[in-house]
């Protein structure tokens, strides 16, 4: 079968500095995947719709209601593009406007999948944005890179492409770190803090995700969509910041709980219970400290240790409201060790 690559382009990569979609950019990537069309299962996620929408509203300020607004026009003359460069190669997309919740429930996220393999099956390839139409606010995407990561951890994908405006990650000194092993605070510092001026990410999101994303095993390439043959060699490793994959076995049950799920609340819990879930053990009330958040039973927690680092997700087993009724008591599995993903 072949191997998954998802592709994620940013307003960013994508618009002249007017806002308008750059046509040309669009072309050269179908031009790109077009020649890796037989060879991976690929999906785009392309930010964009808000930029594309925007001009034709009146006195646009960003506020939330005209954003969803801007999306609304943008998301058909976006696809429209993306319809007509890739159709020039004779490979037909499709739109797929995702919202955080259907990353929530297994089953639904199972059929979400299945829709991929179809279009896939077809020669089809998607194209996933945010459906910003809908989303309501607590509930989005923090940006496209989530949205990105989380569709190549639950379906499988060996490679996730994210496309800048810079090239790559850039030193102090401004030049493309080549390959990065360990993502740590000292990679960390060397990203914009700033957000650019027509998009949510920046290269601190991007880092977060591809932190992320390689902790799953999967391969991440920052790379610029405008250096020559940005798509295929990023591939190839010959552009943009490689981040090396993680060695991991996860199932895919454990991959989509460890990235794919909405958190619905917080543990914060001591050395002891940190060192059990290390060793596979499930975890007890007694070594919880903190219960933050509403969740009911079967709703995703993130784990956190002492230094409020996140160390794990898990289905609750519990209620928030059950499992700070029984902190004191003895052998009350709050999470079963099969459904904890340590990160």
């Amino acid at each position: 079968m072949k191997p998954i690559l998802v592709i994620k382009f940013g307003t960013a990569s994508l618009t002249k500095v007017n806002g308008e979609i750059n046509e040309a950019t669009i072309l050269e990537i179908a031009r790109q995947a077009a020649q890796l069309h037989d060879q991976y299962r690929i999906v785009l996620v392309s930010s964009g719709a808000v930029g594309a929408g925007k001009a034709y509203l009146q006195n646009y300020r960003g506020e939330l209601s005209q954003r969803k607004a801007a999306a609304a026009i943008g998301n058909p003359l976006l696809l429209g593009l993306y319809t007509k460069y890739f159709g020039a190669f004779g490979i037909p997309v499709a739109q797929s406007l995702c919202e955080r919740s259907h990353f929530a429930n297994r089953s639904q996220f199972l059929q979400l999948k299945q829709t991929y393999e179809t279009l896939w099956e077809n020669g089809v390839i998607p194209v996933a944005n945010e459906n910003d139409v809908v989303s309501d606010l607590e509930l989005k995407f923090s940006d496209n890179d989530e949205l990105a990561t989380l569709l190549a951890a639950g379906l499988g994908a060996d490679t996730l492409l994210f496309s800048t405006s810079v090239g790559g990650l850039l030193d102090h000194d401004g030049a493309i770190v080549p390959r990065v092993e360990h993502i740590d605070e000292s990679i960390l510092g060397l990203a914009d803090t700033s957000k650019t001026a027509v998009g949510l990410g920046g290269m601190v999101s991007k880092l977060s995700f591809a932190k992320r994303a390689v902790r799953m095993g999967i391969r991440v390439v920052i790379f610029g969509i405008h250096t020559p043959e940005g798509i295929l060699n990023a591939l190839k490793e010959e552009t943009g910041t490689v981040f090396t994959p993680e060695k991991v076995s996860l199932k895919a049950r454990h991959k989509w709980l460890g990235t794919g799920s909405l958190i619905a609340g917080q543990l914060r819990i001591d050395a002891g219970a940190v060192k059990a879930l290390r060793d596979r053990r499930s975890l007890l009330a007694v070594g919880i400290q903190e219960v933050t958040g509403e969740f009911d039973r079967g709703e995703v927690i993130e784990i956190r240790d002492e230094s409020a680092q996140i160390i794990a997700v898990a289905k609750a087993r519990e209620s928030s409201r059950i499992v700070a009724e029984n902190l004191k008591t003895q052998n009350f599995e709050v999470a079963h060790a099969d459904d904890i993903v340590l990160l």
